[in-house]
């Protein structure tokens, strides 16, 4: 097998494979050995793919440098302004005018009849309760969360209790009409939520929890599904 050939099936490999993918499952896809499968990545980095991961964790095909811009389907474009335009109203300051600006992008780029349906979509968000601020900077927090970096806050509970928090951020999601950010809690030793509104003086801390924020944000979301009311065994 050339080396031709055999990157462009680890291409497909990542594609096609449930991710993160571990070297040894490549490996054993296509017949190799894992350094083979090491070096090969390499190579695809360095022809453009951006494939995040490392050895031990597996690897995940962020960006494919050999697929043209894809056209988009009708029920796409709705997709696409649907989760936008929800954005605009869930998403913290940055995060909905980021929203807007990513939609404004996709008009101006897009076919004259895609756009056209783009900007009259039949699908649309609207919400008539006002989203509560963050109590601290949520793209901070967002570049935290996506570094690994443990970080600090204050945080009031329902009934006003006030404590410190060390975490390692695992996500932000919307709960329950607010923003909240789904976290180990070293405190408390075990997985929390904490709603963005109801923290304050954020510290991103020094200490890293490389690579560890996939698997501890299945962990957590497994957690929160056992934990539903909705949930049976």
């Amino acid at each position: 097998m050339t080396r031709t050939t055999r990157l462009f099936q680890l291409m497909q490999a990542l594609r096609s494979l449930p991710s993160p993918v571990t070297a040894q499952v490549l490996a054993d896809e296509m017949g190799v050995s894992m350094r083979t499968i090491y070096r090969d990545i390499d190579g695809l980095r360095s022809l453009g793919a951006v494939i995040d991961g490392e050895a031990g964790f597996g690897f995940t095909l962020i960006e494919d440098a050999s697929l043209p811009p894809l056209g988009f389907e009708a029920e796409e474009l709705e997709a696409l302004v649907l989760g936008l335009r929800e954005v605009m109203h869930v998403g913290d300051p940055d995060l909905a005018a980021a929203a807007k600006g990513a939609l404004a992008k996709l008009r101006a780029r897009l076919p004259s009849g895609q756009a056209h349906r783009l900007q009259h979509a039949v699908l649309s968000a609207s919400r008539y309760t006002p989203m509560p601020k963050p109590g601290v900077d949520a793209r901070t927090l967002r570049q935290a969360t996506w570094d690994e970096r443990r970080v600090r806050f204050d945080y009031s509970d329902v009934n006003g209790a006030r404590t410190q928090r060390e975490v390692d951020p695992l996500s932000i999601v919307f709960m329950q009409m607010s923003n909240c950010l789904l976290a180990w809690c070293h405190l408390r030793a075990d997985f929390r939520a904490f709603r963005l509104d109801r923290m304050s003086a954020l510290e991103v801390l020094e200490q890293s929890f490389r690579p560890k924020r996939v698997p501890l944000l299945r962990d957590c979301l497994e957690q929160m599904r056992r934990q539903s009311p909705d949930h049976t065994n």
